[in-house]
């Protein structure tokens, strides 16, 4: 697909599967089936393979030559462990090859009030990371009021992140539209906007993409793909 193209009204900046995150990270994921997700990311040149910190080395060489970046979850999927353990996991898989880091806020300290703990949270993670990997920071949009999103959106702007991003896919909700265009009214247009959790066809992630998000979590990218070029 060229840039520029428009799939049902919706105009892309870039082709849609350069928007996905090709995701899998259960926990009983195998290496057989890590293996396969880089093989469906080559071919249809996703924007990066999703998955927990541990497969890092053998996605990043899976992935090797290609534009395909490999991205590592960081103190998933609650984030309420110590900010130092999760600049640790930052640095370790960036050591073993991550290109992009997916941290999640520490939720608990959003919901006390403490925005300095929360900024250095993320902040922590931006640091280990050193500019040698994107940031992206999970807010967890189901567990928080419109008031705590928008802020938790600033406070990883004021952090230096790169992106917020919608959801863990493992808690009680996922990416919404409202929160999608929320998120991005918080952050403006300097920082980048994903959805992730739930998003399993083409309608949901244009609907998306319409709403300001300009990176896709998904484990559906294969049917996705498949059905842009079905109306191609």
């Amino acid at each position: 697909m060229d840039n520029g193209i428009t799939i049902r009204g919706v105009a892309l900046e870039k082709p849609l599967a350069k928007y996905i995150d090709h995701t899998l990270l259960k926990p009983d994921a195998s290496n057989e089936q890590i293996e396969k997700l880089c093989r469906e990311a080559l071919e249809y040149n996703f924007a990066s393979v999703c998955v927990n910190s541990c497969y890092a080395a053998l996605v990043s060489g899976l992935l090797r030559g290609s534009d395909v970046r490999t991205c590592c979850v960081v103190g998933f999927p609650l984030g309420s462990m110590l900010s130092e353990a999760k600049a640790y996991e930052t640095k370790a898989a960036i050591g073993h090859g991550a290109q992009e880091i997916d941290m999640v806020i520490n939720i608990g300290a959003l919901k006390s009030g403490d925005k300095r703990l929360v900024q250095d949270d993320i902040a922590a993670v931006v640091s280990a990371a050193d500019h040698k990997a994107l940031v992206k920071v999970i807010i967890e949009t189901c567990l928080l009021t419109d008031e705590e999103k928008s802020l938790v959106c600033k406070l990883a702007k004021a952090a230096g992140a790169d992106f917020v991003k919608t959801s863990t896919g493992f808690s009680s909700g996922g990416a919404a539209e409202a929160d999608v265009a929320l998120m991005r009214k918080a952050v403006g247009p300097e920082m980048g906007v994903k959805a992730s959790g739930g998003i399993r066809d083409l309608e949901a992630t244009l609907s998306m993409i319409e709403a300001g998000a300009d990176r896709i979590g998904a484990s559906a990218g294969v049917k996705i793909i498949q059905q842009a070029e079905q109306e191609s």
